[in-house]
């Protein structure tokens, strides 16, 4: 067990000859972080590492001085891995936490660590790297969302279900087509993650407090050690910058929307009045009283995240909007809006790839729908089109008088008589009934990104060679 960190000598060693007492216990609970921020130990230990070994290879610490540092930092790593580090609030945050722990360990050789360095640029590297590698688990975990569908994209290429406009019955569509569209949807947020990781790709340790400073220090090779592009490039941004953060907390909440639009058509479906899919057990809950039931809660708890994480950006655009350059306190609130959201995305993304993948589609059903609400409609239009040489507002308006005459007589336009359809428009052939069906419908739709099955087989073969 690390011995405690607990002392007021000690936090007012850490504060500075400037204050004669430590805090009040109010001003001690508003100030400390250490309750969130202790999850960056290990980019907190990592980027002091760099420190240290820059420091000495520019001759401004001992080589006998870094050693001791860097065995000290390893220990103190293998001390919180192992449950063993006992955690002060007195030393308000991880960074003091830690440098208190290596004082104990190593002795004065650990208040050479902070040289050429601050909290400010300290803090601004833990969390940049934090969030780097979150946005690395996020595009692996949306690569197998990505996955999962285009295997049920290519499992049901020729699936045929009713495609919606305003939840209404619009045309027929496949169910691979449908697939495809959270597709690019995910594909978009990975193309974003990405982005984001560009972004953020510089190293801030070396600007100090906000003015950089006079040590000979080695940013690109703190910057190369710590796996960054290269060193930030103006000191007062560096430390007052949290866009990295504010764009993570952006790309989650876009990735939740699509996510959330995925679940509301996955409850939907699995309604008996659709019964389009049926979830698994291992993502379905019962009824406490009615035994029939079977809850798509998996579902529905995505769509619910998707509202903590909206919270959690709009909670950080306010914090930063009104802050003056450069760092501010007010900054110690960005963590825990990040630390929830990303959270609430990786298990609305994992819980996601796991319903699409268990999930059982009732291709039969869909196909039945398909047929629905006159989904045919546009293709007799089209037909009048190409075959009777009518502009297509005159076969818009013919096409509306036969389903108002199948609505009328409670059937689907396929199977109205050609005498009634010839009353409607005397150019009307038997071969009109060629395009009358769903399977003709989504079988004529080849245009670049449409529903036919051999178009939907070229978009998942492209996604696949860049998946």
């Amino acid at each position: 067990m690390a011995e405690s960190n607990t002392d007021t000598k000690s936090s007012n060693q850490m504060w500075g000859g400037r204050f004669a007492s430590g805090p009040d216990a109010i001003m001690e609970e508003i100030n400390a972080s250490i309750g969130f921020d202790k999850k960056l130990f290990a980019q907190d230990i990592r980027g002091s590492i760099a420190h240290a070994t820059m420091l000495a290879h520019q001759g401004i610490i001992s080589a006998e001085d870094k050693d001791k540092i860097v065995h000290g930092l390893n220990t103190i790593l293998s001390e919180i891995e192992r449950g063993n580090f006992e955690f002060s609030r007195r030393l308000e945050d991880i960074h003091m936490n830690i440098e208190a722990r290596l004082a104990t360990l190593i002795g004065p050789a650990a208040g050479r660590l902070h040289t050429a360095r601050s909290r400010n640029d300290q803090v601004a590297l833990d969390f940049r790297l934090w969030v780097k590698e979150e946005l690395e688990k996020t595009e692996k975990m949306l690569t197998g969302l990505i996955a999962a569908f285009l295997d049920r994209a290519e499992e049901h290429a020729e699936s045929v279900m009713p495609g919606f406009t305003h939840l209404q019955t619009a045309q027929p569509v496949t169910f691979g087509h449908h697939c495809m569209a959270y597709v690019e949807m995910f594909g978009r947020d990975r193309s974003r993650v990405r982005h984001a990781i560009e972004h953020l790709d510089e190293s801030p340790i070396g600007a100090a407090a906000l003015a950089g400073t006079g040590y000979p220090i080695d940013r690109h090779m703190t910057a190369k050690a710590l796996g960054f592009r290269e060193p930030t490039r103006n000191s007062i941004d560096t430390v007052s910058d949290r866009d990295f953060a504010i764009e993570f907390l952006a790309i989650a909440a876009i990735t939740g929307m699509h996510l959330s639009r995925l679940a509301e058509e996955i409850v939907i479906w699995s309604t008996p009045q659709f019964g389009f899919v049926r979830l698994s057990d291992a993502f379905s809950t019962g009824s406490s009283i009615m035994p029939q039931k079977k809850n798509p809660d998996a579902a529905e708890l995505v769509r619910a995240k998707t509202g903590r994480i909206n919270g959690s950006l709009i909670a950080l655009l306010t914090i930063m909007k009104g802050l003056p350059l450069a760092y501010s306190k007010d900054m110690q609130e960005d963590k825990e809006q990040v630390f929830d959201a990303a959270e609430s995305l990786e298990l609305a993304i994992a819980a996601m790839t796991g319903m699409v993948r268990d999930m059982t589609v009732n291709a039969a059903r869909m196909k039945a729908a398909a047929g629905s609400g006159f989904s045919t409609a546009t293709d007799l239009a089209d037909w009048l089109v190409r075959e009777a040489g009518l502009p297509f507002r005159d076969a818009h308006h013919v096409t509306g008088r036969a389903v108002a005459l199948a609505e009328s007589k409670g059937c689907g336009l396929a199977e109205l008589p050609l005498a009634d359809l010839q009353a409607i428009h005397s150019d009307i052939t038997n071969k009109v009934y060629d395009v009358l069906t769903v399977e003709a419908s989504v079988a004529s739709r080849k245009s670049f990104g449409g529903t036919a099955p051999s178009e939907v087989r070229k978009q998942i073969a492209f996604w696949r060679a860049r998946n």
